[in-house]
């Protein structure tokens, strides 16, 4: 711990932090030679682990050459390289690339480059976007407009734009009983049709969504057809479809993108947390070829930038990152990992009395807690079980990313995990074992008998 006190505006001010000093693979130590297994990625951010050489190097060799150019005078290599690469992996149609700093820029910018588009087509009555309950898609003013997680607006609720928001695609608690899931799939993705008649085609832009939902809910896998059926509603009615990959793309699902594996193509994706794996701040927006070309035979400009707009050593990073999870088939570890993993937490919390729900896809895995298996309550909010639990993992050694409000954003806790993808069989081992210790230690510490 720090001797002195801190001048750091940290995001919990009576928070006692580790220093945290030095890391490698997918551990991280502290000033004390504590050390943490990384089983969260910080925020499903260190997807390669920490130390990698094939990076440090590519970053080291791009401050040697070049640090930083502003994008309003020169574009830069490193950029041009990357915007490629990710192009020709990004799924059909999906043919360029505007860099930002991280996950909240990059919706910033899809919000502003959807309602540009459709003043570059001559509509300027859409104005509105429709999003989900329960959603997150970062904390800029209009990226937490569009996120439907009620404690994360509470407070700044007067300065949002005004967002329409419909149902999560949330199996385990809203499918009704008898109901199939690709019935219950067509039922809430047909919420977007009933909202979209009832504000009028005419004034909605686009509905934006995480295919796989990440901090608000917990790895919230949408049942099969959800978002072909979603796909089908917005072309219908002209309206872009946003789906926000700043968590669960890049990788962390199984496949590059996690919108693959729903077969379906957005008209713009927002990637960020993976995509550098951490070792740069960098986010980028991806658009369809049709939303860049009105742009270029329209105004010939997006109006929108930022100071650090494809930043030369955040791409050179970010590049480094992406072509060693290539070379080194790590996908196909998230893919097998994963399956590892969700085997070894079923095995563990299967029948654990407080644990309802395992859910997740590739290394992006969550429990559900509940205090009744049968009824699916859930646990007091005033326990403050996320927060506890946290603190028992970084006691036993693991850093998990856990969070209450899974329900409504009041009840409901979830403990989400996004290992880095070099994980192996003993890392795994390691991670629920810890787990179930800290899950357990919490419990015991609110006075709930395991």
């Amino acid at each position: 711990m720090l001797q002195s006190p801190s001048r750091i505006f940290h995001r919990n001010l009576n928070a006692h932090l580790p220093v945290a000093q030095a890391s490698a693979g997918v551990y991280i130590s502290d000033k004390q030679g504590n050390r943490y297994l990384d089983a969260c990625g910080g925020a499903a951010v260190s997807c390669l682990g920490h130390g990698h050489p094939r990076v440090i190097e590519s970053i080291k060799h791009q401050l040697d050459t070049m640090a930083y150019a502003h994008s309003g005078f020169f574009t830069s290599e490193t950029s041009e390289q990357l915007a490629q690469f990710l192009a020709q992996r990004a799924p059909e149609n999906i043919e360029h690339v505007y860099f930002l700093s991280g996950g909240s820029e990059a919706v910033e910018a899809a919000l502003k480059m959807a309602r540009q588009y459709f003043l570059e087509l001559g509509q300027p009555s859409k104005q509105k976007f429709i999003a989900r309950r329960q959603s997150y898609h970062g904390n800029t003013l209009g990226a937490l407009s569009v996120s439907g997680n009620r404690w994360r607006r509470q407070q700044f609720e007067p300065m949002l734009m005004d967002v329409e928001l419909i149902s999560p695609c949330y199996a385990y608690r809203d499918q009704l009983e008898g109901e199939t899931e690709r019935d219950y799939g067509l039922r809430v993705a047909n919420e977007l049709e009933s909202k979209i008649a009832e504000m009028g085609a005419e004034n909605v832009i686009g509905f934006i969504a995480e295919p796989v939902v990440g901090a608000t809910s917990g790895a919230l896998v949408p049942v099969p057809g959800y978002f072909k059926r979603i796909r089908e509603i917005c072309d219908r009615h002209n309206i872009l479809l946003i789906l926000d990959e700043v968590m669960c793309g890049m990788g962390r699902t199984g496949s590059l993108f996690a919108c693959e594996q729903e077969g379906v193509r957005p008209d713009i994706i927002t990637i960020a947390k993976g995509l550098a794996a951490g070792y740069q701040p960098i986010g980028a927006t991806l658009c369809s070829n049709q939303i860049y070309s009105q742009f270029r035979d329209g105004s010939g400009a997006f109006q929108h930038g930022h100071t650090y707009v494809g930043h030369a050593t955040a791409c050179a990073a970010a590049l480094a990152v992406q072509q060693t999870i290539e070379d080194e088939n790590l996908l196909e570890n998230v893919s097998h990992m994963g399956e590892v993993l969700n085997m070894a937490l079923h095995e563990r919390f299967g029948e654990h009395p407080f644990v309802g729900d395992i859910r997740g896809r590739g290394l992006f895995r969550a429990l559900e807690l509940v205090a009744d298996r049968n009824t699916k309550a859930p646990l007091p909010h005033q326990l403050s079980m996320a927060a506890e639990i946290k603190r028992q993992g970084m006691a036993q050694g693991l850093a998990c990313y856990p969070n209450s409000g899974t329900i409504d954003g009041l009840h409901g806790d979830h403990i989400l995990l996004a290992p880095p993808y070099i994980i192996e069989q003993s890392h795994v081992e390691e991670i629920v074992d810890k787990l179930g210790l800290a899950v357990d230690a919490a419990l015991n510490a609110k006075g709930i008998t395991v």
